[in-house]
């Protein structure tokens, strides 16, 4: 935590990222900023929605349904940045005005299935496995262009964007092969033309890597504890 509150750590993020941005050429407001909350109170949330955060991202569905409850989300878009389980689908969508996390065809045809019923679209990312982890969900980097593909057939969903999760490393340069790997293929995802599709996001970088993930392309970011501090695991 580099502030005191909530308050400071925002200004400090937003001046990390403009710095990074400035570098890499781009504008500091083409950067979107989600303020991952996972485990942090309702009331944090509000907070960091007056201070300014272009969006708040929850890891869980049933955490999100009682910050939900507690009207924590008004004045900023709403993100599902977790793994998701197909069972907990008719719980989130149209909840949530972005969903990260989408790396299956089963769960893009279910996310449609749910949209269309509430007469809806709902707006994806694709989550891509980046690291090739056992341990981790999303799709390998060979199948993105063929589930981009598909979802351009399924009613009710649109794909805006890419989501990554590289490995946790401690070189700096490694961790930005991955990053640069994803931008690679977020160009080259660009170029395809899907109905249904909108190449809008590259989303990845997280507290302790999103000044390099900005470096090497990300226009999303995904900032917990760099904005709340330490997890706080509320009752």
């Amino acid at each position: 935590m580099k502030g005191i509150s909530i308050s400071e750590n925002i200004k400090w993020v937003r001046e990390s990222i403009a710095e990074a941005a400035i570098k890499s050429g781009r504008d500091p407001s083409d950067i979107t900023l989600v303020a991952a909350s996972k485990t942090h109170s309702a009331d944090d949330v509000k907070e960091a929605i007056r201070c300014g955060v272009d969006a708040v991202g929850e890891n869980r569905v049933q955490e999100m349904l009682e910050k939900h409850d507690d009207n924590a989300y008004l004045g900023a878009p709403l993100h599902f940045i977790g793994h998701l389980q197909s069972n907990k689908v008719n719980k989130i969508v149209g909840l949530c005005d972005l969903i990260e996390s989408v790396g299956s065809k089963a769960l893009i045809e279910t996310i449609g299935k749910r949209a269309e019923s509430l007469g809806i679209v709902q707006n994806v990312l694709i989550e891509v496995n980046v690291g090739k982890e056992q341990t981790k969900s999303g799709i390998m980097i060979e199948e993105t262009e063929g589930i981009l593909e598909y979802a351009s057939r399924i009613n009710g969903v649109k794909v805006v964007g890419l989501m990554a999760i590289p490995p946790i490393l401690d070189k700096n340069n490694e961790l930005c092969y991955y990053f640069d790997t994803m931008y690679k293929l977020f160009v080259d995802m660009c170029g395809k033309k899907y109905d249904n599709n909108s190449m809008q996001f590259l989303s990845m970088g997280m507290s302790d890597s999103y000044i390099d993930a900005i470096r090497t392309g990300a226009n999303m970011v995904r900032i917990g504890s760099a904005i709340f501090g330490t997890r706080s695991y509320y009752s």
